[in-house]
């Protein structure tokens, strides 16, 4: 029996990179978005177009047995840049999908959407999860909280800290984390999974308390061979000061914005909404996953 044709957006970035080659090598037909143009192969099919170009998003999705949209800014200029990609991004895919006759969605948000107040990223990713419970669409949630793995830039700069031997962490908080091997199994998870209609869930690695910031720290110092690293929490206030300065001095590419330093000083990132076990359970223990994830960096001469 052949396996749901899948229609996906974001394929080109660290997320959607992994779960299209996931997505292919269990057998899925896969339609992918891709601003600049790609070559399909016989199970990969590139579809040149962006969030912004409803036309190409009815293309995307026509032919396609459901969406998984991966797709969204984590970094904008103001609430308004969010709001274009992640809010009427999210609009336009949604439109799209029902345009093709397209029933199962598939929505990757944020754990950031569980406080949309505290940054406008927040604030976009809560309002693109109003737009999905409001399309009629048979529907389903996905929260992740930090991804990390192979490829990811984001978290790079975490696991440079540790190997000079000092990490600047937010102030005393705990988070949840997944790799993007096990966010992407669980992505495909859902799509023939009815009985997650409707529902919103927070995978991550099983830690069922989250990690400390400090040891979160600690365990990336372990995977890039340091023995100690000495970790210190920076306050709000200064942690915003930062934000600033990396926005005047980076501008667009500035990693630590004000929204970010609002968002990271949050205490409180623990997935709280798990899938139940029978659904899914991770397969990446974190710790070597931390491990594969410094050997890869390694290896691309990024670390």
């Amino acid at each position: 029996m052949a396996l749901p044709t899948l229609a996906i957006t974001g394929g080109t970035g660290f997320v959607g990179t992994t779960l299209v080659r996931h997505a292919a090598m269990r057998g899925h037909p896969v339609r992918a978005l891709t601003r600049k143009p790609l070559p399909s192969t016989a199970k990969i099919q590139w579809v040149h177009g962006s969030l912004e170009d409803p036309e190409s998003l009815v293309r995307l999705a026509v032919g396609a047995d459901a969406v998984i949209h991966v797709a969204g800014a984590i970094n904008a200029q103001d609430r308004a840049g969010f709001q274009t990609d992640n809010v009427f991004g999210t609009l336009n895919m949604v439109e799209a999908a029902k345009a093709a006759g397209v029933q199962r969605f598939i929505h990757v948000s944020s754990m950031a959407a569980r406080e949309p107040d505290l940054s406008d990223y927040g604030w976009s990713k809560a309002r693109s999860e109003q737009v999905v419970g409001a399309s009629g669409l048979a529907w389903t949630i996905v929260r992740p909280p930090a991804v990390y793995g192979p490829g990811d830039k984001e978290t790079l700069a975490l696991f440079k800290m540790a190997k000079r031997g000092l990490m600047l962490l937010p102030p005393s908080g705990k988070l949840s984390v997944i790799e993007v091997s096990d966010l992407s199994r669980f992505l495909l998870t859902l799509v023939k999974h009815d009985e997650t209609l409707g529902d919103t869930y927070e995978p991550d690695d099983g830690y069922e308390k989250g990690w400390t910031h400090k040891l979160f720290a600690e365990a990336i110092g372990a995977a890039v061979g340091r023995k100690h690293v000495a970790t210190l929490s920076v306050p709000r206030p200064l942690l915003s000061l930062g934000g600033r300065l990396d926005r005047l001095i980076r501008g667009r590419r500035a990693k630590l914005t004000p929204d970010r330093a609002s968002y990271f000083s949050h205490p409180d990132w623990v997935a709280h909404r798990r899938p139940p076990v029978d659904l899914w359970r991770p397969h990446i223990e974190t710790n070597a996953g931390l491990k594969a994830t410094a050997v890869a960096y390694k290896a691309a001469g990024w670390l």
